[in-house]
């Protein structure tokens, strides 16, 4: 296949995997939340390459990945390869695999991990507990400017623990239209129809022409805000106050392409910051993964060992943006554990008021790297 084709398969993968992650958190989760899909693929995709059995069939099905794990790891390398090329915006991923000395590792995961995930690996003494938190917490605040902080709690080290595969991801880009500073004002946002808090709004004080689509079947209107580097970031906005609960049950066609033309828009947006933490072993647990995490079940020998000597313990992200005048600055940290068991139409010009709660999501070359949703902006 070609590179064209292969990111075509991980596009597909990413479409389907974000609603079905959105669907899980928001069960539980009422207020701004934040995900990067891109990052937790890539660390899953890194995991399932050492899975075997039922247990690389249950995470295959979950992230929606092709029936051939040839072409996963062919689709993964062309995407990383792909993105890490952008210009125009900063778009840094890295991964890395902490692993404890002496663990017998396939040598066809080590060239996995080197080859297509262009990641480094180091050898660490997880009895140590906080010294090797501090290791790994050090190169995830390097990798991620200083965004993502504390991503590995020592506690979820101990004797048994033998690897740990970390992914970051941060992303910086301008506005291809700045807002400016001085057209920020103070803004009501309604949390509920009811229930008002003062925010900081950017608005384009002259009026301009972008990119909006107005949809029926959202009941919903999408802007598109173009980035430097083949970016942009999407805003979907529901017509209604509390539109938000009836939007997200069509979660699986808000982040599918949508019909956009050109429009002059009037664009009020508050600004805001998201710091988020996302248990992704309990949302994949949902998602049907269980053998990875089952002392009985889980079959990591394409990692290292036999069946049943190598488990998936935990699987954390934490995720941090910051929309403002400027442009967008966001960044992601997932990781994994491996332990071993214990036994539309509009007439000009179009007013895009975000004034209540929405969903947005940051696109790269077709590839969501973010998505979230604001119900109460903070800045």
């Amino acid at each position: 296949m070609t590179d064209e084709e292969l990111m075509e398969e991980f596009v597909k993968a990413n479409n389907s995997f974000l609603p079905s992650v959105y669907k899980e958190i928001v069960k539980k989760e009422n207020g701004n939340l934040l995900v990067s899909p891109l990052s937790a693929q890539t660390i899953l995709a890194l995991t399932f390459s050492g899975c075997r059995g039922e247990t690389a069939e249950e995470l295959r099905i979950a992230v929606h990945f092709p029936d051939d794990p040839a072409k996963i790891q062919s689709a993964v390398k062309a995407v990383l390869s792909n993105l890490k090329t952008k210009e125009g915006c900063k778009l840094c991923i890295a991964n890395k695999m902490y692993v404890t000395k002496g663990v017998p590792l396939q040598n066809e995961f080590q060239e996995i991990v080197k080859e297509v995930y262009f990641a480094d690996s180091e050898n660490i003494d997880f009895t140590k507990k906080v010294e090797a938190a501090e290791i790994m917490n050090s190169w995830v605040e390097k990798e991620t400017e200083n965004k993502i902080s504390n991503l590995i709690d020592s506690r979820l080290l101990n004797e048994l623990t033998r690897i740990v595969l970390i992914n970051t991801l941060y992303f910086k880009g301008d506005w291809k239209d700045k807002f400016h500073l001085a057209h920020t004002k103070k803004m009501n946002f309604y949390k509920t129809p009811n229930e008002t808090v003062e925010v900081d709004a950017m608005s384009n004080k002259r009026i301009e022409f972008f990119s909006i689509c107005i949809s029926e079947e959202l009941n919903a209107k999408v802007l598109k805000l173009p980035i430097h580097g083949d970016a942009s970031m999407m805003f979907v906005l529901p017509n209604e106050r509390d539109g938000l609960a009836e939007l997200e049950n069509k979660i699986d066609k808000v982040f599918s392409s949508c019909e956009f033309s050109e429009e002059l828009v009037s664009i009020f947006l508050p600004k805001f910051k998201i710091e988020y933490q996302i248990d992704f072993k309990a949302v994949l647990e949902n998602l049907g993964v269980q053998a990875m995490f089952s002392e009985e079940d889980a079959d990591l020998s394409g990692i290292a060992g036999e069946k049943g000597e190598l488990l998936v313990d935990a699987v954390l992200q934490k995720t941090f943006i910051d929309v403002s005048e400027e442009g967008v600055e966001a960044a992601a940290a997932t990781f994994a554990v491996i332990r071993i068991p214990m036994s539309g139409y509009a007439t000009p010009p179009v007013p895009f008021i975000a004034d209540h709660p929405f969903i947005f999501y940051i696109k790269v070359d077709d590839v969501v790297i973010f998505a979230g949703r604001v119900t109460e902006p903070h800045y």
